[in-house]
Formats: C-alpha cells, structure tokens, sequence
C-alpha cells in the first residue's frame, strides 16, 4: 500500500513539474547511502547534468552535508551551461533532510525554483 501511495505522488509531482529549455527539472534520488540529481529536459528527454555522492571524493561529513556539497556542485555546473531557473522534482521525498540540503546548497549557487 505505502509503495502504491509514493509511486502515485512521484508521477502527480512529475506532471505537475514539467521541465522545458528555459526551466529545466531537477530530479533528486536518495538512496541509504548515496544521494543522486539530475537535470533534465523533459521536452527532449535529455539529461543536461548529473551528479552524485559517488562520484564525489571520500569525506569523512555526514550525508546532509554531503548533500549540500553536491548541490553545490551541480549548480556551477548549470551556472556554466546557462541553467539560472529550475523547476525541482523532490521524486515523492519530503522536503527535509538531505533533500533540503541539496536544495539549500543549489539556492547559495544563484539558482531558482
């Protein structure tokens, strides 16, 4: 029943956040270990970035702030491609934790959603 609810929240979310050109979506995956975000056009079906905790170097810092480093780090990435304006799919996840953090550490870059 819980996974029927969140698979149906996740495609709500994702119907409602359409990302095109000028606002692209920012889809964020988090998984126990591991947080995992990517840019997409959803006109084109194109991913225009990605990153991830595991592709980042190994730091002894808990998983909300490597959850900010990586927002970060995404948002020069879209800063350097042209990407200011976002739409942000949490992906059924609530708005706390890790997920705050990402979206907290892609606003200290200049990007809105």
């Amino acid at each position: 029943m819980n996974l029927l609810r969140k698979k149906k929240t996740r495609n709500k979310n994702k119907n409602k956040n359409k990302g095109n050109l000028k606002r692209p979506r920012i889809s964020v995956f988090r998984s126990n270990k591991h947080i995992y975000v990517q840019i997409i056009d959803d006109v084109n079906h194109q991913t225009l970035l990605s990153s991830s905790s595991k592709k980042t170097p190994k730091l002894k810092i808990t998983k909300t702030k490597m959850a900010s480093k990586i927002g970060m780090i995404l948002g020069e990435k879209a800063k350097q491609i042209g990407i200011y304006k976002l739409v942000f799919d949490r992906n059924g996840y609530l708005y706390h934790g890790r997920v705050k953090a990402l979206a907290e550490g892609l606003r200290k870059t200049g990007l809105k959603f």
